[in-house]
């Protein structure tokens, strides 16, 4: 099955030629590292199967947030943390985007603009949150920056998970929102706007502009989503997963790349086919490659991990106490959380565990590439 690497396999080398002086440093490591995940390039290990006898090669993995290769395991750990920090109540999903006129000037000063982003949303969100015609508090925001349409198309947005409800000013009161009913999404995207508006302005960017995106309607949506667990569930995968899986690349030519994609967020919509050039095909990928250190994933109010204190009082006013278990011997235990054991690497030939019977030292890419990882800022 054809894969991403497959693809900056037979074109990479030709797309660094003739755009390096103009990328990115991080498309730049980005198309290095998928290259040569898990090849001899990287390193690895030898294994044996003690109990047929088979030998494999167990090449390490280049770990960059965008390759495909390397995400899926920390999903459920990152799962796992934030499930602790729901409280007990109603919670909500807010979506902010940005308009149209402002996705080329993002798109080419991702790093500032995305910064931006995230601040103008998130003090929007706690503005008009600690409004007593709302909730009249503090509240608490995990927000999941995501960059990509289905089809490879830029479309950067936020969504913030958000409890229905808010710490009062005494820092001890906790005040419910409405069970369907957070605030209003028209006066949250007025604020939104003005905010990113004012952030720009003491950029060097702000002339580059059309000044009819600041007289435009904005896109911010707010909608009830449960316990939290469903939405959780819903953003666990796009922390670690990149625009677009090996799974859904179908065909790859001498010059064009074909995949597949959902139309709707339900995995039972229509599924549609997209060919393109390859050159075309990387650089809609390369747009999704996020700056070096980026935190796409941020919290603020309650949900900052310098709040957690109080995150956990709150939890305590609102949560029953916790059926005990009792043992055997009739006195009470406590349930010991362990972590998941690291999966052995099995034998394909009979499914044994394997052991590492040889080391294979890493090796350095190909000249001409290495040359271009050289060209990477920190």
């Amino acid at each position: 099955m054809p894969e991403l690497a497959e693809v900056f396999q037979r074109f990479g080398y030709a797309y660094l030629d003739k755009y390096h002086e103009n990328m990115l440093a991080s498309h730049k490591r980005a198309i290095i590292d998928i290259l040569h995940c898990r090849t001899e390039a990287l390193g690895g290990e030898v294994m044996l199967c003690r109990h047929c006898g088979a030998k494999a090669y167990k090449y390490h993995s280049c770990k960059n947030r965008s390759c495909p290769k390397c995400q899926n395991d920390q999903t459920d750990q990152w799962l796992d943390k934030q499930r602790a920090c729901l409280l007990p109540t109603a919670y909500f999903m807010a979506t902010f985007t940005l308009p149209g006129l402002l996705r080329t000037l993002t798109r080419s000063q991702q790093e500032t603009l995305y910064g931006i982003l995230f601040t103008a949303s998130q003090q929007a969100l706690r503005k008009l949150a600690k409004d007593p015609k709302y909730i009249g508090g503090e509240i608490g925001m995990l927000g999941v920056l995501q960059t990509w349409r289905r089809d490879l198309g830029y479309h950067p947005h936020i969504h913030y998970i958000i409890p229905g409800g808010g710490l009062a000013p005494d820092g001890v009161t906790w005040r419910p929102a409405r069970h369907d009913y957070l605030m209003p999404e028209k006066a949250l995207a007025i604020i939104f706007r003005a905010k990113f508006r004012d952030l720009l302005m003491k950029t060097n960017f702000y002339d580059q502009v059309s000044p009819s995106v600041w007289k435009q309607s904005w896109c911010v949506d707010i909608e009830p989503v449960g316990d939290g667990q469903s939405v959780l569930k819903y953003l666990a995968p796009y922390i670690y997963r990149v625009a677009i899986s090996n799974k859904n690349i179908l065909n790859v030519t001498d010059t064009h790349v074909t995949f597949r994609y959902h139309e709707s967020k339900n995995k039972g919509g229509a599924v549609r086919t997209k060919t393109l050039p390859a050159e075309n095909f990387m650089q809609q990928f390369l747009q999704h490659v996020l700056p070096k250190g980026f935190r796409k994933v941020r919290t603020y109010g309650l949900w900052h991990h310098k709040k957690r204190d109080q995150l956990e009082l709150i939890k305590e006013q609102l949560q029953p106490e916790p059926i005990q278990t009792i043992a055997p011997d009739g006195q009470p235990k406590t349930q010991e959380v362990t972590p998941p054991a690291k999966r052995p690497f099995k034998c394909k030939d009979c499914g044994q565990a394997m052991i590492v019977l040889d080391t294979i030292q890493r090796r350095g890419p190909p000249l001409l590439l290495w040359a271009y990882s050289q060209t990477q800022t920190s």
